[in-house]
């Protein structure tokens, strides 16, 4: 029996031309997006206000520090002093280096009223909550209060970004003064140097 060889199957997958006409455009389209995705993650990772923007006021719920179990706004307590929030969606390591930094930070800079906290962006706190409290205690982190705000995405007036692990927002006067954002991996021990240095140009002299 002959087979009619301009019918569909035949000559979409058996004939070469049909092939080329089928798999090119998937095959080019792939290329696009693995150099699209080199492209992206060569470049720095922006999230949250910027320099010169105002961080609005947020409540989440707290996990660890005199306000545990509660509701609470820490931007709306710290007014004009100085401070650092620091939006976070996984306990890791090199984070938990970053913050007993700047747990060490506000008892060297008590002169200066630091205010520094942490939120985590979850919407399963009652899971993430014993979680936190452990991290907390294996890094001694004593001083920074830390929360959980129960939407992945973050507070909607901050505007984190969604491939970003880490936020760091540094702010005096209720104004954003710097902007530190970090995907999965990107928190090396020179870029809590830069977060540090960073902090200390604003701060002043310990104690």
């Amino acid at each position: 029996m002959n087979r009619n060889r301009s019918s569909f199957p035949y000559s979409a997958w058996q004939c070469t031309p049909g092939r080329s006409v089928f798999f090119w455009p998937l095959i080019l389209a792939a290329v696009w997006s693995a150099m699209s995705g080199e492209a992206r993650s060569g470049e720095p990772c922006t999230s949250g206000p910027q320099p010169g923007q105002r961080c609005g006021p947020y409540a989440a719920l707290i996990a660890t520090g005199a306000e545990r179990g509660q509701s609470f706004c820490y931007v709306c307590q710290t007014g004009d002093k100085p401070a650092v929030v620091l939006f976070a969606h996984t306990l890791s390591d090199p984070f938990g280096k970053l913050v007993a930094e700047l747990d060490k930070a506000v008892a060297e800079h008590q002169k200066a009223d630091l205010r520094v906290w942490v939120t985590f962006l979850s919407d399963r706190q009652v899971e993430l909550d014993p979680q936190v409290v452990k991290w907390s205690q294996r890094y001694a982190i004593r001083r920074v209060p830390l929360g959980i705000f129960e939407d992945p995405l973050g507070p909607p007036s901050y505007r984190l970004a969604k491939d970003a692990d880490v936020t760091v927002l540094l702010f005096v006067k209720q104004k954003v003064v710097g902007n530190f954002a970090f995907r999965t991996g990107e928190l090396t021990d020179d870029k809590i140097k830069e977060v540090m240095n960073m902090l200390l140009r604003f701060v002043g002299e310990k104690k």
